[in-house]
């Protein structure tokens, strides 16, 4: 089983992942695009990610909002796994 990440560690990841907050046990990011297509490449992009990592996101998209909430169900929590996804995320963006 995958241990929720410690209290500190997670303090420490969310200094470094600018824009992303803890909350109801989710690392949680709201991402603003110019349209509706630039949104659509972004879920693309960390679908891909997903795969990938063999992790997958709550997410939502409307129109250029694009909201994600990374939480490992096992762990009941956000593990190291989560983290890795936000880092990989934010790189997508560029």
């Amino acid at each position: 089983m995958i241990e929720k990440i410690s209290e500190d560690d997670l303090n420490q990841a969310l200094e470094s992942l600018k824009g992303w907050t803890y909350e109801q046990k989710f690392l949680c990011r709201k991402f603003v695009f110019k349209d509706h297509m630039q949104a659509f490449s972004f879920l693309s992009k960390v679908a891909l990610i997903a795969e990938r990592l063999d992790h997958h996101p709550n997410w939502s998209g409307v129109y250029n909002e694009v909201k994600i909430r990374l939480s490992t169900h096992d762990a009941g929590d956000v593990t190291k796994k989560d983290i890795q996804f936000a880092v990989e995320i934010e790189k997508a963006l560029v």
